[in-house]
């Protein structure tokens, strides 16, 4: 099977090209090679590689910077995914396509399905949401998966961002008030060659990890097993603050906990405190190199 990857050096793209079968003939792009956002770039690139699948993991993801560069954010998440789509249809490929928990306002105490309507807060989610719109009117047969809370042992996310941070004698503060689910970059790539390779009906779809919790929470597990682990040297101490507090431009969702049942009756959805442990010990390991 022939894949192309749009950003493919991105963390979730950086654990498929780590991960895909050895059958498949993978094109992996980035911004350089292809920039969704020009049409003729995507017709000429998709017209020359002809793949029966597009996987599609670029994305503007800057939720603040967002606010104040909405034309950027929609010429990415929603006009860029326009363009994948029209030339997908036209050389007959299919699309998968990943989106996002911040399509809702987190205003429900129960977990988001994919029937829940969306109401995203901010530019980020709603360009988001218009690029999900927009690909399933011009290829229905399409596959969409909303996640959250990535991360990886690769590029820029919560995880590192934290360790980076470590080692402060003042306590971090972080928001306890914004639930989500944690979600490992590697298994969702496992999820993603699992549904293609097995030809899963097309349509929407929820997967992150099972077990929501807050930043606090999350920031809570990571230090403590990278203390556990010897990455870190010395405990941290942490500071919760509401999201009021955090006073960032964007609006976040008090509780975008997605539901994983659609999928988990068709796949194991593995725990992502495994796979923080997981990702602290190659953080150590490459440490040492």
């Amino acid at each position: 099977m022939k894949v192309l990857i749009c950003g493919a050096d991105g963390q979730l793209g950086r654990c498929l090209l780590q991960h895909y079968p050895s059958h498949w003939q993978v094109t992996a792009t980035n911004r350089a090679v292809l920039d969704i956002t020009d049409p003729y770039r995507v017709k000429a690139l998709i017209e020359k590689t002809h793949p029966h699948f597009i996987i599609n993991a670029a994305a503007y993801t800057a939720v603040d910077l967002a606010e104040d560069d909405p034309e950027h954010a929609k010429a990415v998440n929603t006009d860029g995914v326009k363009n994948l789509a029209i030339a997908a249809k036209n050389c007959g490929a299919g699309i998968l396509h990943i989106s996002t928990d911040y399509v809702f306002d987190g205003d429900s105490s129960s977990p988001y399905t994919e029937d829940t309507p969306a109401n995203p807060l901010n530019i980020y989610g709603k360009t988001k949401l218009d690029g999900e719109l927009a690909l399933s009117e011009i290829l229905p047969d399409s596959l969409i998966i909303r996640t959250s809370w990535l991360f990886s042992e690769y590029g820029n996310n919560f995880m590192k961002t934290m360790l980076a941070l470590s080692g402060k004698n003042t306590p971090l503060k972080i928001v306890s008030d914004q639930y989500g689910c944690p979600t490992y970059a590697g298994d969702l790539a496992t999820a993603i060659i699992y549904l293609l390779e097995n030809h899963v009906k097309p349509g929407l779809y929820h997967y992150c990890g099972n077990t929501p919790v807050s930043w606090y929470q999350f920031a809570e597990f990571i230090f403590e097993q990278s203390y556990k682990a010897g990455l870190l040297h010395l405990p941290q101490t942490l500071q919760a603050i509401t999201r009021h507090e955090f006073g960032r431009p964007a609006k976040r969702p008090a509780r975008s906990v997605l539901s994983n049942k659609k999928l988990a009756d068709m796949m194991h959805i593995p725990d992502w405190h495994n796979a923080v442990i997981k990702v602290i010990h190659q953080l150590k390991s490459e440490r040492q190199e």
